[in-house]
């Protein structure tokens, strides 16, 4: 299940945190490709942990958190866990969310890349 955006990243030649969480937001599945930065590790998970809990990828609520908007100060919940760019994106069967994977360690728009090849294997 991870393989797949193991080697999307190993392409795009970063060494990737990839986390994977399970409808309740526990994680059920971690990789960390050799080289990763060790702070990945924790943004991997807490991206999938927010794709999970916010049931939507974590960029949506990005607009929305912003100084006085609806949401302003959301990434703050949680002991800071919320994420509000992409990387984060929710499995959804039947229409409901059954689980999510997240990425770290590129920019948001490689991060996002290397997620997406992962919800199909899930």
């Amino acid at each position: 299940m991870l393989a797949l955006p193991g080697a999307r990243a190993g392409r795009i030649g970063l060494a990737y945190c990839s986390a994977v969480v399970g409808a309740a937001a526990r994680r059920v599945a971690f990789a960390r490709r050799g080289g990763s930065q060790p702070g990945c590790i924790r943004r991997a998970t807490d991206k999938a942990w927010s794709a999970a809990m916010v049931r939507q990828p974590t960029d949506a609520p990005g607009a929305l958190g912003q100084p006085g908007a609806e949401l302003f100060r959301i990434r703050h919940g949680h002991d800071g866990r919320v994420v509000v760019f992409g990387g984060g994106i929710p499995v959804m069967r039947d229409g409901r969310v059954t689980g999510a994977i997240g990425t770290s360690a590129g920019t948001v728009a490689q991060d996002v890349r290397v997620a997406r090849p992962g919800i199909g294997a899930l």
